[in-house]
């Protein structure tokens, strides 16, 4: 998922929570002013200057169980420009709680860094 031409498809419209924007580095809205391999016109994913202060989700379609011969790993690049938590949670279709799974805690940390997160589930589930 590049964010080019869409959302891609895990990340339909309907998930995109209030506070999300896709953008470029040439949109003038501040840093980051390039993607994580420089490219200053390629598209991301960019939390609203006026929700900096609170809370959005980004919500994948449902995905299914994982076992030895099916893993399911998420792979992604962020970048942590203010002080902020960034959280991957799992939730199974089954319960109501979001479990975390990984966090990141930035302090201006201004830089693109990559992560890759193995899921395991044995119901289906949205990361």
């Amino acid at each position: 998922c590049d964010f080019e031409t869409d959302l891609c498809k895990p990340l339909h419209e309907v998930n995109l929570h209030p506070g999300w924007i896709r953008r470029n580095g040439n949109s003038g809205v501040g840093p980051p002013y390039s993607d994580h391999s420089g490219n200053c016109s390629t598209y991301f994913l960019s939390l609203s200057s006026e929700m900096r202060s609170s809370s959005a989700t980004l919500m994948s379609n449902v995905l299914l169980p994982t076992d030895e011969e099916h893993v399911c790993q998420i792979t992604f690049q962020y970048w942590i420009s203010q002080s902020g938590v960034l959280m991957v949670g799992l939730q199974k279709l089954s319960e109501d709680t979001i479990k975390n799974i990984w966090h990141d805690s930035g302090e201006l940390q201004n830089q693109w860094k990559a992560q890759t997160i193995t899921v395991n589930s044995t119901e289906n589930f949205v990361v």
